[in-house]
C-alpha cells in the first residue's frame, strides 16, 4: 500500500496529487506578509504550506573565505552564507502562528528541519509531518532523529545518488518510521525543463515501494502536469505574493494567478487519467 496518510489527507496512488506551496524566504522579512502568503496560497488551491526551520546560527558560521562563499553563477553570487541564511530564513516565533493560520484555513503546515535544535523545537508545536531537503538528504543523524518521532517524511532526492537514497530509505525505516515519499528534484534555482528527467519518479516510487512526486523549481505549469501522468502524488512548489518582489527565492517561484492555473491544471489532468477502458463514447 504505498499510501501515507498527513493529518486527513490519504496520499498516494488512486487519492488526488497533494500540491504544497513552499514559503521559504518569499516572506521578506514580514509577519504580515508571511500571513498573506497563507492566505494567498489557500486561495489557490493549495493542500499545505511548507516552511523552513533553522537559522543563520544553526546551519553556518560568519566566514568570508572562499568556502562560505555562494558559487558564481547562481542567483544568489556575491553573498557569503552566512548573509543568505540571515536574509531567508523563517523566525521562528512566527512558525505557530503560521501553522494556526494555515489550519484554519483547511490545509496542512509543516517544515523542513536542519539541526537537531530544529527538529525538537518543531515537535513542541505539534506539526504532522516533516519534509528533508535534498541537500539534508545524507545527514543520516539528522533523519534518524526525525524518522524517531514516528511522523510522516516526505524526502527531496535533488542532490543524491541512488546509493544514497537508498541509504537515507533504510535509515528511515531503521528508526522505525513507516510512512515515507520520495520526491524527484532538480536542485538548480531555476531549474530548467530540459534536466528533470520526470521518468525517474515511477522509478523511485517502485525501488523503494513509497508514493513518489516532485519538488519543483521550474516556472512551468506543464512540467507538474507530466509528473502527475507519470505518477507524482506529490507536488511541491515554491510560492511567492509577487516576482517584483527581491528576495533570494523570488525568481523560481510561481505567482498566485501561476498556482492556480497549476492546480486546476493538475486537477484536470487528473481527471483526464481515468481508467485503463475500451469502449465506444
Amino acid at each position: 500500500d504505498k499510501c501515507i496518510q498527513i493529518g486527513s489527507r490519504q496520499i498516494g496512488p488512486g487519492h488526488p496529487c497533494y500540491i504544497i506551496a513552499e514559503m521559504s524566504a518569499n516572506h521578506g522579512q514580514s509577519f504580515d506578509q508571511a500571513v498573506a502568503i497563507v492566505r494567498a496560497a489557500k486561495d489557490a488551491g493549495a493542500d499545505a504550506v511548507k516552511l523552513q526551520t533553522y537559522t543563520p546560527d544553526t546551519l553556518t558560521i560568519d566566514c568570508a573565505n572562499e568556502y562560505f562563499q555562494i558559487g558564481k553563477g547562481t542567483i544568489w553570487e556575491g553573498k557569503n552564507l552566512y548573509q543568505l541564511y540571515g536574509e531567508a530564513y523563517t523566525p521562528w516565533d512566527w512558525q505557530a502562528l503560521l501553522k494556526a493560520e494555515a489550519e484554519a484555513l483547511g490545509m496542512d503546515c509543516f517544515s523542513s528541519p536542519f539541526d537537531p535544535t530544529s527538529v525538537d523545537f518543531l515537535e513542541s508545536i505539534h506539526v504532522d509531518c516533516y519534509k528533508i531537503a535534498s541537500f539534508e538528504l545524507v545527514d543520516l543523524p539528522l533523519i534518524r532523529k526525525v524518522a524517531a518521532t514516528g511522523k510522516p517524511i516526505i524526502m527531496s532526492t535533488g542532490m543524491a545518488t541512488l546509493a544514497e537514497i537508498e541509504e537515507a530509505v533504510t535509515t528511515v525505516r531503521a528508526a522505525g518510521c513507516t510512512q515515507l515519499a520520495l520526491l524527484k528534484c532538480n536542485s538548480g534555482y531555476p531549474a530548467p525543463p530540459d534536466d528533470m528527467n520526470l521518468r525517474t519518479i515511477p522509478h523511485l516510487s517502485e525501488a523503494f515501494g513509497v508514493p513518489a512526486g516532485l519538488s519543483d523549481h521550474t516556472l512551468e505549469v506543464a512540467v507538474p502536469v507530466a509528473a502527475v501522468t507519470l505518477g507524482a502524488c506529490i507536488i511541491e512548489k515554491h510560492f511567492i505574493l509577487s516576482r517584483a518582489e527581491p528576495g533570494p527565492d523570488s525568481a523560481f517561484s510561481l505567482e498566485p494567478q501561476e498556482f492556480r492555473a497549476m492546480v486546476d491544471a493538475v486537477r484536470v489532468t487528473e481527471r483526464a487519467l481515468g481508467t485503463v477502458r475500451y469502449a465506444t463514447t
